[in-house]
């Protein structure tokens, strides 16, 4: 078997920078392909949900001095915007979800 040519720590920072924005695009497309999945669920998984997501996208804009409202923010996570996201896809909260939501913010 031949070793890799080159090693994850021998990337440049472009390299490192273009897979990490293609991992990114992964993981958004994925998101807006599971519209099943509930942002209080990932809340509840993973402490992060798509609305974290677009703020964090939001603050990397706001770093490099590029102007981007956290409505457009929003919608480049959620591939619409958010209003109509919310009345299509988003359901109520079930008592249980909402309690491990409540238990979990306590920590």
């Amino acid at each position: 078997m031949s070793k890799p040519e080159h090693s994850i720590t021998d990337l440049s920072q472009e390299q490192r920078t273009e897979l990490e924005a293609a991992a990114f695009r992964t993981l958004v497309q994925h998101l807006r392909n599971r519209k099943d999945v509930q942002n209080i669920d990932l809340m509840n998984l993973a402490g992060f949900c798509r609305n974290c997501l677009s703020k964090w996208y939001k603050a990397a804009a706001d770093d490099i001095g590029l102007e981007l409202s956290a409505e457009q923010a929003r919608e480049e996570i959620y591939g619409m915007p958010y209003a109509e996201w919310k009345a299509k896809y988003q359901k109520e909260a079930s008592p249980e979800q909402q309690a491990a939501f409540d238990t979990a913010k306590k920590h």
